[in-house]
C-alpha cells in the first residue's frame, strides 16, 4: 500500500491511499481505507469486476465511506464492445451501495494516456468534506518506520481535533509517552497535523520495535484500550450464519484482533444472514475505539467480511445472558443520541469531567470530584434515607446517626467528599437534618414513654445531684446508653472530660466566675478550688471548659475574664 497527494485547482489538495486489491490483504485494504472521505474503485475494463471488488464495497460501506468515482483502468488493451460491457458490471455491482450512480471514467496509463483530465475534473467536483475538530486528536498507525537523522516516523490519517509540533502525546495501547518532534503533511514540515489529513509524526524516543499496525497516537490521559465494545451491526446478506460465542477478526481503525461474538437480543442467538442489531465483542488484546468509530467484523477461518458497523461503547461491562433485555435497551437509546446511558452505566463512582467530554456525555450530578447519572444519585439517596429509618426504628431514643457510621455499606463505596455532597443534597432538599456529627430524617424527633421518661427523670436527677464533679459518663453510659446519648443532643447534660455535669451546675459556676472576675480582675487554681470546694482533678477540666466556653482566658497561672 502506497501514498500519494494532488493538487486540485483552487489551491485544493488530496491525498491518496493505495490499498490493496487482493483479497488476502483486505485487512490492509480495512486499516488503509480507515477514515477515508471517498474513494476511486478501480476497475479493469479486460477482467470486469472481481469477487475481491463487490467484498471491498461491502466493507467500504460498513465503514461509512458514502461519495466515490468508479474508475475503468486498461482501456485501451480492449474494443469498445468489453468497456460497455465493464460498465454494465459496474453499474450491477454498485446498484444499492453508496457508488450507485457514482461517474464512471474509463481511463488508459499507457502509450496513449486517457481519461485523465476527466478524472481530475471528477475529482476536483467532490464535495468537500465537513470535519469538525471534535473529540480527541488521534493518528491510528497505518506505518512505522526509521528515518535517518530524524528516528522513528508513524503515519495515518489525522481523527478528531489537531495536533501541534511539540505536543505531548501517548502511544497507545503500549501506553508509551512521548513529544512530537516534527510534523509533515504532503510531504512537507507543518507547525500542525488538522483533521483528515494525512500526517507522518516523528516521535521522540520511540523505537520502531515499539509500534505495530493498531497503534493509536493520542493526546495524553484522554482514552483507555477496551476489551470489552458494544456495538451496532449489520450481518451482510452473502455472510454466513453465526451462532453466539464464535471466534472473530474485529478491525477497528488500522488494528485487527480476535475476539468473541455474543448478541445482544433477547430473542436472537446468532447473526443470520441480512440480521441488524447489538453485539458485543470481548477481544483477546485491548484496541483503542471511541464511540462512533466504524468497524468490520471478518470470519475467523476461511476469512471473509461477515458485517460491520458503528462502536456505541467500548467501555461496557461485559453482558450476561441474563442482562440481555437490559443491555439491548441500553444500547437502543445509544443509537438513538442518548449518550448518558454511558454515564449509567459508569456507575456509582461516575465520570471525570475528561471522561465525560471524550464519552460524549452531557450533564450529570456532580458528587466530589465526578459527575454521576442522575438514576444513580436517586438511587444512592435512597440507599441512605433507608438506612436513616433503619437506625431510628432500631434506636427510637438515638438522636440520629453517626454521620460517618453510616458511611459504610451500601455507601461504603463512596469516597469521602461524594459521601458528603450526598448529604447536602439531602439537606438542602429539607429530607435529613445535620447536626453536628449526627443526622436525622427531617420530621424525626424521639417520642418518650411513660417508662423512658421516668428513666430519664431519674438519671438527671442522679446527675444533677452530683453537681459540678458529676458521675463517671463511662458508668452512666454502660447503663443508659441511649437516654445518656439523647440528654446530650438536647443539651441537658454535657460531658467534660470522664464526667458528665448537668447544664444547670455549669449555668451558675458560670455565673460564679463572672462575679469573681468582675470583682477581683483575676480567678487563680487556688481561687477557684475556694470557690467551688472542688479538688484539683475536678477544677482543672472546668477550668479549661470556661476557657472553651470563652468566659475565661489563661494568662500565665491565672485566669481573666476573655477580652479584657
Amino acid at each position: 500500500r502506497g501514498f500519494t497527494w494532488h493538487d486540485l485547482s483552487a489551491g485544493r489538495s488530496i491525498a491518496m491511499v493505495d490499498v490493496p486489491g487482493h483479497e488476502r490483504l483486505v485487512r490492509t485494504m480495512v486499516a488503509g481505507a480507515s477514515g477515508m472521505d471517498a474513494v476511486l474503485l478501480c476497475v479493469s475494463a479486460s477482467e470486469g469486476v472481481m469477487p475481491q471488488t463487490r467484498e471491498h464495497l461491502d466493507i467500504l460501506g460498513l465503514l461509512g465511506v458514502q461519495q466515490g468515482i468508479v474508475v475503468l483502468t486498461m482501456t485501451d488493451l480492449v474494443d469498445d464492445e468489453m468497456i460497455e460491457l465493464a460498465r454494465l458490471d459496474v453499474e450491477e455491482a454498485t446498484c444499492g451501495t453508496f457508488l450507485e450512480g457514482a461517474p464512471v471514467i474509463a481511463t488508459a496509463a499507457g502509450a496513449s494516456p486517457a481519461g485523465l483530465d476527466a478524472l481530475r475534473d471528477a475529482l476536483a467536483d467532490l464535495p468537500r468534506p465537513e470535519r469538525a475538530a471534535s473529540g480527541p486528536f488521534r493518528l491510528p498507525a497505518d506505518r512505522a518506520f526509521v528515518r535517518r537523522g530524524f528516528g522513528t516516523v508513524v503515519t495515518g490519517t489525522v481523527r478528531g481535533a489537531a495536533l501541534a509540533d511539540g505536543d505531548e502525546v501517548e502511544v497507545l495501547p503500549q501506553g508509551l509517552r512521548t513529544r512530537i518532534r516534527g510534523i509533515e503533511v504532503h510531504g512537507e514540515s507543518s507547525a500542525t497535523a488538522l483533521p483528515g489529513q494525512r500526517a507522518a509524526l516523528n516521535l521522540a524516543g520511540v523505537e520502531r520495535d515499539d509500534l505495530h499496525r493498531g497503534s493509536v497516537v493520542m493526546h495524553p490521559g484522554v482514552a483507555r484500550p477496551a476489551s470489552i465494545l458494544d456495538l451496532a451491526y449489520r450481518h451482510l446478506g452473502a455472510a454466513p450464519l453465526v451462532a453466539d460465542g464464535t471466534r472473530a477478526r474485529l478491525l477497528v481503525g488500522t488494528a485487527e484482533v480476535m475476539c468473541v461474538v455474543s448478541v445482544i437480543d433477547p430473542e436472537a442467538d446468532a447473526l443470520e444472514p441480512g440480521w441488524s442489531g447489538f453485539i458485543q465483542l470481548r477481544t483477546d488484546t485491548p484496541v483503542v475505539a471511541l464511540p462512533g468509530d466504524r468497524f468490520v467484523l471478518r470470519r475467523a477461518s476461511p476469512v471473509e467480511t461477515l458485517g460491520g458497523g458503528t462502536v456505541l461503547d467500548p467501555w461496557s461491562p461485559r453482558v450476561r445472558r441474563r442482562d440481555r433485555a437490559r443491555a439491548h435497551a441500553e444500547l437502543a437509546r445509544l443509537a438513538n443520541g442518548d449518550a448518558s446511558v454511558r454515564l449509567l452505566r459508569a456507575g456509582d463512582a461516575g465520570l471525570t469531567p475528561a471522561e465525560l467530554r471524550v464519552r460524549g456525555v452531557p450533564g450529570g450530578i456532580a458528587l466530589g470530584d465526578r459527575r454521576v447519572h442522575p438514576a444513580r444519585v436517586e438511587r444512592l439517596e435512597s440507599l441512605l434515607l433507608a438506612a436513616l429509618a433503619t437506625h431510628h426504628d432500631d434506636h427510637p431514643l438515638s438522636p440520629g446517626a453517626s454521620k460517618r457510621g453510616l458511611h459504610r455499606p451500601p455507601l461504603g463505596h463512596l469516597s469521602a467528599a461524594a459521601y458528603d455532597d450526598l448529604l447536602t443534597r439531602l439537606v438542602q432538599d429539607g429530607r435529613i437534618v445535620l447536626a453536628g456529627p449526627r443526622i436525622k430524617l427531617a420530621g424525626f424527633s424521639v417520642d418518650l414513654d411513660e417508662d423512658h421518661q421516668a428513666r430519664t427523670r431519674s438519671l438527671v436527677g442522679r446527675i444533677r445531684d452530683a453537681g459540678l464533679e458529676g458521675p463517671k459518663a463511662a458508668t452512666i453510659l454502660e447503663a443508659e446508653p441511649e437516654l445518656t446519648l439523647l440528654l446530650l443532643d438536647q443539651g441537658e447534660i454535657v460531658r467534660i472530660r470522664d464526667h458528665l455535669l448537668h447544664r444547670e451546675a455549669l449555668d451558675r459556676l458560670r455565673r460564679m466566675v463572672v462575679e469573681h472576675l468582675a470583682a477581683q480582675g483575676e480567678l487563680g487554681t487556688a481561687d477557684f478550688k475556694a470557690l467551688t470546694g472542688l479538688s484539683r482533678r475536678h477544677a482543672i477540666p472546668l477550668l479549661e471548659w470556661l476557657d472553651a466556653q470563652r468566659v475565661t482566658v489563661r494568662d500565665g497561672d491565672t485566669r481573666r475574664a476573655w477580652g479584657a
